[in-house]
């Protein structure tokens, strides 16, 4: 028998930027430095999961918190989601198409200044 492991529950965007908007999560974005230089949602908390991979500990502005793991597509969110969770991070939730879908949704993306940002 094989074990199967269980895929991350997924949201929408839009779900999550109402979830995180109100404060009942943290908008984890696991993308590289210059992913999110070039843009991310307002309020996101950086994580790369490089980082997280070599054993990094959650920012502190996401400790403790219902988490909400984004990507560029949602690849390295899903692993994300699945690496915290196994750590005891608790249910993190995984955005459906990443920033992708963030930004094609219409939802707001800033670069590292705080003006308008692209998706790297």
């Amino acid at each position: 028998m094989f074990p199967f492991r269980r895929r991350p529950a997924r949201v929408t965007p839009a779900d999550a930027r109402q979830r995180t908007r109100d404060g009942a999560a943290v908008l984890l974005d696991v993308r590289e430095r210059a992913e999110w230089t070039a843009g991310h949602a307002p309020g996101a908390v950086h994580a790369p999961l490089s980082a997280l991979l070599a054993g990094a500990d959650l920012p502190r502005a996401a400790r403790g918190r219902p988490l909400m793991a984004i990507c560029r597509s949602g690849h390295r969110s899903q692993r994300a989601a699945r690496l915290l969770t196994e750590r005891g991070a608790g249910a993190v939730v995984d955005i459906t198409g990443g920033m992708n879908a963030w930004a094609a949704a219409g939802l707001p993306v800033v670069d590292g200044h705080g003006n308008h940002g692209s998706i790297a």
